[in-house]
């Protein structure tokens, strides 16, 4: 089973997102709800990184079935093979809305190298993320294996999850504000430049995936529960 344990993080987005999600829920929530225009009264519960569950993270079927979901139009394993992106947090509402988190803290993590699958786990990844990038853009020619790789394989899981497989999945990025132990940025600004180059290089802009995609900017004294 894909699940990972992980410390109790003393810094940077690791640390972040585990305080989000088990001291201050509410913060996170709120804002997914403002991105989503979902009503107030539908909460989402978060199923990692959970302190009782030594904050582990998910990947592979072991994010699906710790989100219980079980697709049926097309498996997993027949979209990407496995060491799949490895969730930084996950959260489904009562309703079944299923919610898939990768945090940054810092804007060198947004520049991930490519991916490092060989042989026939290459060609599938390639075959996703073409299939992905075409729904997305059909007029893009980005290599989506190449660059910002973290973002565009998150992206073909959402749209494993939303369009091959009609579940009502959602895709937030999250974007710490002021991390100074990280030298991350001190500005929402700041970030936005950065996404602004990214979905100029892999031609991203007005996606048809936007409407289930959200960059969401946190600021980190909101945060800052634990002893440093």
């Amino acid at each position: 089973m894909s699940r990972h344990p992980q410390p109790c993080a003393k810094k940077g987005s690791q640390r972040w997102i585990q305080e989000l999600v088990n001291s201050k829920p509410a913060v996170l929530n709120e804002k997914i709800r403002a991105e989503f225009g979902l009503v107030s009264s539908e909460q989402i519960v978060w199923r990692s990184p959970l302190v009782e569950d030594r904050y582990a993270e998910y990947r592979d079927e072991s994010f699906l079935e710790r989100m219980e979901l079980a697709p049926q139009s097309l498996l997993l394993k027949e979209f990407w093979p496995k060491r799949g992106p490895q969730w930084d947090a996950l959260g489904k509402t009562q309703d079944g809305k299923v919610f898939l988190v990768e945090a940054k803290a810092h804007i060198k993590e947004m520049i991930s190298p490519p991916t490092g699958a060989a042989g026939v786990s290459l060609k599938k990844i390639q075959m996703a993320l073409e299939e992905t990038r075409n729904f997305v853009n059909p007029k893009s020619d980005a290599d989506w294996s190449r660059f910002f790789y973290q973002f565009t394989n998150r992206m073909a899981h959402l749209y494993f999850l939303r369009v091959k497989n009609g579940i009502p999945a959602y895709l937030i990025f999250i974007y710490f504000v002021n991390d100074e132990a990280m030298s991350g940025p001190k500005t929402k600004a700041e970030w936005q430049a950065a996404l602004t180059v990214m979905h100029s290089l892999l031609q991203t802009k007005k996606s048809k995936l936007d409407e289930h995609t959200a960059h969401v900017f946190v600021e980190v004294s909101e945060l800052s529960d634990r002893n440093a």
